[in-house]
């Protein structure tokens, strides 16, 4: 019977955490001045009228004072519904489970949805952002740093997003390890986005964790990714930034971190591409240099098991057939259009076309979106 009292006041205690998130008009901040206040969210809804009108003022007080609404109260049975299925987790900032790298922030959020392990909080973590249209190389950069940084021990951490985020958590699957990523959503936990990731995404819940602040079938909407990113860069010991123009939320995600007294890395590139001029600003602002995922664990003090891949020396050298060689010495390691070939090499466009259909053909080198053409590093290391 004592038990029994146990579980229905821990329940009711998170219904009323739950009401805390969903009553309109409330914000972060209103709801962490009332905790401070009385404590509690039961205490709250319990707490008189002329003591809550100082604190919030006539109209939210009034609401506090007021029965749960039934639209709220089926919210509320819906999540207790998503909770008791297998691996789905709501941790409050009462929790001895909240990850206290979030407690350190200005502004952690007042519960957590998780889907998945919750052993993926106790790992080191470092973030790992970019474009959400990035190079063949920043893609492949994304997925070897993630793959080489979970198979040290690290939790990769991003945001689901596609490009780079993606690749980030896609190649921390691939190290094969417990818990090897944290996906942090902008929108309900339920509601996944954008749905081209869905594969990633089950990988993560399997194996890591999904995580999202907001209630359940909340969309995505442009406001809420700026705090999704504070919660990534809340999370971890440091941020990557792989690839982002002058003015990009990863940039925004790394000043969060500075802010936070974290390190900051970030990879260079061409000075002819627009990708890279987020990362060449954050550079000379202080962010760290890398070129192999090795620099951010020295950088940050910690033992280097196994060496990472040089990033201009694949692993793998696939037999590439004498005639297609010049063209990617011209080729370098950047992406380049087909009328910048044939300044360095005595070609016609239709002949450096018909060789460029079959080096794509054999999956040496790819064409984007852009009309560009991009050599493919097949060792997928960095």
């Amino acid at each position: 019977m004592q038990e029994q009292k146990g579980q229905r006041g821990q329940l009711e205690e998170l219904r009323a955490w739950l009401r805390l998130t969903l009553e309109p008009g409330i914000g972060s901040v209103t709801a962490k001045n009332l905790l401070m206040q009385f404590g509690f969210p039961q205490t709250i809804f319990e707490t008189k009228f002329s003591q809550l009108m100082p604190v919030v003022g006539e109209k939210i007080a009034y609401q506090l004072r007021e029965p749960c609404s039934e639209e709220i109260n089926t919210q509320i049975d819906k999540t207790l519904e998503w909770l008791n299925q297998d691996n789905h987790h709501i941790l409050t900032l009462a929790d001895t489970l909240y990850p206290k790298a979030l407690l350190d922030t200005y502004d952690p959020p007042l519960l957590l949805y998780v889907d998945g392990n919750l052993s993926a909080f106790q790992k080191p973590a470092i973030a790992v952002v970019g474009t959400r249209h990035p190079t063949l190389n920043g893609a492949q950069n994304a997925r070897a740093f993630g793959k080489y940084l979970a198979s040290q021990g690290w939790c990769i951490v991003s945001g689901l997003a596609k490009g780079i985020d993606a690749s980030a958590h896609e190649g921390a699957l691939l190290a094969n390890v417990d818990c090897p990523t944290i996906a942090v959503m902008g929108t309900g936990i339920n509601r996944l986005y954008p749905a081209e990731n869905k594969a990633i995404a089950l990988g993560i819940r399997h194996r890591g964790a999904l995580i999202s602040e907001f209630p359940l079938d909340t969309p995505a909407n442009a406001f809420r990714f700026p705090m999704r990113n504070r919660i990534v860069a809340g999370l971890s010991r440091g941020v990557l930034v792989v690839e982002a123009a002058r003015k990009s939320g990863s940039l925004i995600t790394a000043k969060m971190a500075g802010d936070l007294g974290k390190e900051i890395f970030a990879i260079p590139g061409s000075i002819h591409s627009p990708l890279s001029r987020g990362c060449h600003a954050l550079i000379r602002q202080g962010a760290k240099l890398v070129e192999t995922a090795q620099d951010i664990l020295e950088e940050l003090g910690y033992a280097v098991t196994a060496n990472a891949p040089e990033p201009d020396k694949p692993s793998v050298d696939p037999e590439i057939p004498e005639k297609f060689k010049p063209v990617l010495e011209a080729m370098g390691f950047e992406a380049i259009s087909i009328e910048e070939l044939t300044e360095y090499l005595s070609l016609s466009i239709e002949e450096l076309s018909l060789l460029l259909t079959e080096m794509q053909l054999q999956s040496i080198v790819v064409k984007q979106v852009d009309g560009k053409y991009q050599r493919v590093f097949h060792n997928g290391e960095n």
